[in-house]
């Protein structure tokens, strides 16, 4: 549900300057006893109630479905109607009531104000080398959007190529991606309004700067690829949404195109579709030998549903049609590169951890595909083919191990890392000397590793400074049992010298969900919480990859109850251990993330103080029916089967909220240009949430302005919503912001 369910951006993860407990055996984690608490004075009392606010009204409707005989209530249907007048004044409403209730909260400007401190930092991603010249992205932690650089060196004197605060002074438009053309000579990029996922490319000419005519519209999901001598451009398309349906039109029809450059895109030739397959869609990929278009294939976003098929189209035969390389759902097919005619893929193919195979297509017989590295006792979260090297990235209890090998599977060496945490990059072409990755951990700003192919030493390029201390805090990571007995592994990052008292507002999250797999990630704003006293907890449930495809599969369908049984143990866990008590314990999630918190939420309002779910799928019967929706049936299941119809029921979050609960404070998030998450998932439970409550915790909706999935794409926006939403917890668990 971000970016794509296998490779979306994961939740949170481990901090680096901590300590962690030693790796669990293979089979997955181990037990690891929590120490005996020391005495503490005693906890500080629960934070404060709050007068019960008056909700704006939300009529109810007579609308009931039947499903398998069982007949359901939908009373706030016409919530879905999301550009109706009278949805839209509720709408503005509900953000009325949020701004006085959160605008009132104590210590807000305060934390606002260190949040902006914090995340005013210089930021480069890993830089990528095209042609003879070097391309990365920075931010100056100063303006709103992050701008484009180019170099001849990495020590040279760069240039600016792209400026998207030049072309969009108030961030309405947001960068979107970016993509280089292999030759370095041209590039495009992409803008959405709102930070939405549907997007508008133009192509840019490296050495002038400037943009050229062409523009390609209606694009989601799948950058463009250019070709080398940037001629021509491919790229997956979907049909204009109808007018007013931008939120709500389900992903179909999706087909990639041909560009030639300095034409109308109106003349663009499709190169490949599937009438027949309506909810089929499409990645281009240009391999960087520029020999091939390989295509993958996905029923719904390409990675949602774990499977794919793969064609391949030669572009050095004119005229020739794409060619069906893997034509059967069976296993996922994740494309490394290609040595001439020799493909390299991941796939789960008769491995649970992922393996990586090679396929000549010149006798693409199943029976001649070739295994270059087994499956291990770790699963295969990353890869990539540069180099000739085969650098493949696994999981070892929820962080980061790097390897490399031969083209024939010889192991090389492990890549040393600069300690425990995520290591993201790697990328390159197939003759490039040099590499380059990301480090990061829970206090670990992300810094930029240059990665010598051929001695295997790592050296810093770029490491950000960030205003705070890090060796002040420290992470820890435990086992606890799950409902089942499973172990399941959680980090807790918080001040050295935390007090076992039960009294320290703690905010636990996950994703678990789509086999996609929580691993450590630096947020700066979330150093204002932790430097206050706040603990942050991150648990891999299952659902996630963190332990293979089993670990993804053990949460699925029918079995999904898992996922929330793993989430619930989590905070019974750090109640248990005094680490929090529940008027000091929040949750917060975001995409499936959100579905998680907001369904542990109807099941257990006793564990927690406050919840947040962004962005959440809380409408379990009807989410198929809405945007990118369809594609994660594959992880949900179906109504039309009995037994996940009746899997969904029990643990759709809008389905079973309660007429008289005492609920805990609950901050319903969405944006108003989120198209992979409708906004009227939010919109009914909200409203449900309000009719039932019977306590006098505040149940707020924001809908957020010109924002997408994501949240905002500016960093004024970001600044703001974060702000926002940990004075939301502080207020609600007691942590004193000033």
């Amino acid at each position: 549900m971000v970016a794509g369910m296998r490779t979306a951006i994961a939740l949170l993860v481990v901090g680096c300057s901590a300590p962690v407990t030693a790796p669990a055996p293979a089979a997955g984690p181990r037990p690891v006893e929590a120490p005996a608490p020391a005495a503490q004075p005693p906890p500080p009392p629960p934070p404060p109630v709050h007068a019960r606010p008056s909700y704006p009204h939300a009529r109810t409707g007579d609308v009931t479905d039947t499903f398998h005989g069982t007949a359901v209530a939908d009373p706030y249907r016409w919530l879905e109607d999301m550009g109706s007048p009278e949805v839209g004044q509720w709408v503005r409403d509900e953000n009325a009531l949020t701004d006085s209730y959160l605008g009132a909260l104590p210590g807000r400007e305060a934390l606002q104000r260190r949040i902006a401190e914090l995340v005013s930092y210089e930021a480069f991603r890993a830089p990528t080398r095209r042609g003879p010249r070097y391309f990365w992205v920075h931010g100056d932690g100063k303006h709103n959007q992050p701008t484009v650089w180019t170099a001849a060196a990495l020590d040279a004197a760069p240039s600016l190529v792209l400026d998207p605060n030049a072309i969009s002074t108030d961030g309405s438009l947001a960068f979107a991606g970016l993509s280089i053309g292999h030759s370095g000579k041209r590039l495009a990029y992409g803008l959405s309004i709102g930070g939405g996922d549907w997007q508008t490319w133009r192509l840019r000419d490296v050495a002038t700067t400037r943009d050229l005519p062409d523009e390609l519209a209606h694009i989601k999901y799948y950058r463009p690829e250019l070709t080398r001598d940037a001629t021509g451009v491919y790229y997956s398309r979907f049909p204009p949404p109808p007018p007013g349906k931008e939120l709500t039109e389900t992903d179909h029809d999706c087909k990639i195109y041909f560009h030639k450059v300095g034409t109308p895109a109106g003349r663009d030739t499709v190169v490949y579709e599937r009438p027949d397959h309506p909810t089929w869609q499409f990645e281009p990929i240009v391999t960087r030998d520029d020999r091939y278009l390989v295509i993958i294939t996905g029923d719904g976003q390409v990675g949602d549903r774990g499977v794919e098929l793969v064609s391949y189209l030669d572009l050095q035969r004119p005229g020739s049609k794409p060619v069906a390389l893997i034509d059967q759902y069976d296993a996922e097919y994740r494309f490394l590169g290609n040595d001439g005619p020799v493909f390299y893929f991941v796939t789960t193919l008769g491995a649970a951890n992922k393996r990586v195979i090679a396929i000549d297509i010149r006798r693409p017989a199943r029976e001649r595909w070739q295994e270059v590295i087994a499956e291990g006792p770790n699963a295969i979260q990353g890869a990539s083919l540069v180099g000739h090297q085969l650098i493949i990235t696994t999981l070892q209890d929820a962080h980061h191990a790097v390897a490399a090998y031969d083209l024939h599977g010889k192991k090389l060496r492990d890549v040393e890392l600069p300690g425990i945490g995520s290591a993201p990059g790697f990328g390159g072409g197939p003759d490039d000397k040099e590499t380059f990755y990301t480090f990061a951990g829970f206090t670990m700003p992300g810094a930029v590793y240059r990665y010598d192919l051929a001695t295997g030493t790592s050296t810093p390029w770029k490491s950000p400074q960030v205003a705070f201390d890090p060796s002040s805090f420290e992470t820890t990571q435990v086992f606890f049992p799950g409902k089942d007995g499973t172990k399941v592994p959680m980090f807790i990052t918080a001040k050295k010298g935390l007090p076992h008292d039960g009294g320290n507002p703690t905010i636990l999250t996950a994703y678990g969900f789509g086999g996609i797999s929580s691993t450590p990630r630096f947020d700066a704003a979330r150093v204002a919480w932790l430097e206050r006293g706040g603990v942050y907890a991150l648990v891999n449930i299952r659902g996630g990859g963190e332990y293979g495809e089993a670990w993804h599969l053990a949460a699925r369908r029918e079995h999904r109850q898992v996922a929330y049984d793993d989430f619930l143990a989590a905070g019974d866990w750090l109640v248990a251990n005094k680490i929090t008590s529940p008027p000091h314990l929040g949750a917060t999630g975001a995409s499936g993330g959100g579905m998680l918190v907001a369904g542990a939420l109807m099941q257990r309002p006793d564990l927690f103080g406050a919840v947040l779910p962004h962005a959440g799928v809380h409408d379990l019967l009807r989410f198929q029916l809405f945007g990118q929706g369809a594609g994660w049936q594959g992880d949900l299941g179906t109504i039309e089967n009995p037994a996940e119809f009746a899997a969904l029921r029990a643990t759709s979050p809008l389905h079973n909220v309660r007429a008289g609960t005492h609920y805990p404070a609950v901050l319903l998030t969405t944006a108003d240009h989120d198209v992979r998450v409708a906004p009227l998932h939010s919109y009914k439970l909200a409203a449900a949430l309000q009719a039932a409550q019977a306590g006098a915790a505040p149940i707020l909706l924001r809908v957020e302005t010109a924002s997408g999935h994501g949240g905002g794409t500016t960093r004024t926006q970001a600044i703001d919503q974060q702000s926002e939403r940990y004075a939301f917890f502080a207020a609600q668990l007691g942590l004193k912001l000033e």
